[in-house]
């Protein structure tokens, strides 16, 4: 199957790609809100229920890491397929500022039973120990903002290249200088020639 020609060039991908970097960011932060827990180890002593609370598996962390991936990954395709599209450049920064929305709608939520699965705080570290450094919430507020933060940082970079390219259209459009009339050279004016008649 032959693919369209380009018409937008290549600048749809590229800056697809490069808006991707804080989308990433945005998108681990919430993901790790979203999927991580610990690894919990139960047994019974009598009638009492014991538990401890370990670091999260490696496949629990490849879980994070992959969710992570998909939202810029999914941003690049878009931006790839937007170079066979009139205004291409304009598709791949509207889609990554709802793509970025969709990746924190949830936050809240995932904030609060990111909590619940770490009772103790992130660094599994009950509060009354003295090398508690996280207490039971402080890290997922401190993650969450920083996804909402990184996703304000997104949608301001795709605004300030949507502004950036439509000024310079409106440039070349209307406030380009128009060429003058191109150099044309002036007929030659010379005394005619004048030749004598022959004498045969």
């Amino acid at each position: 199957m032959k693919l369209p020609p380009r018409r937008s060039g290549r600048a749809p991908l590229a800056i697809a790609s490069f808006i991707a970097i804080p989308l990433f960011f945005s998108s681990l932060m919430s993901s790790t809100l979203a999927l991580e827990k610990p690894l919990v180890h139960e047994w019974h002593s009598g009638d009492r229920l014991l538990r401890t609370f370990h670091d999260p598996a490696a496949a629990t962390t490849a879980r994070v890491w992959l969710w992570a991936l998909l939202p810029p990954a999914v941003l690049i395709v878009v931006g790839w397929v937007a170079t066979r599209l009139p205004y291409g450049f304009y598709v791949s920064c509207v889609s990554a500022i709802v793509i970025a929305m969709g990746t924190v709608h949830k936050t809240a939520t995932w904030e609060k039973h990111h909590t619940q699965r770490f009772p103790h705080g992130v660094d599994l570290i009950p509060t009354s120990n003295t090398s508690n450094t996280y207490d039971p919430g402080q890290w997922e507020q401190n993650a969450r903002e920083t996804a909402l933060s990184l996703e304000h940082w997104t949608i301001g970079l795709a605004i300030v290249c949507i502004v950036a390219v439509l000024g310079l259209e409106v440039r070349r459009r209307y406030f380009a200088r128009r060429k003058g009339p191109g150099f044309v050279p002036a007929e030659s004016v010379h005394a005619p020639t004048i030749t004598p008649p022959s004498l045969d």
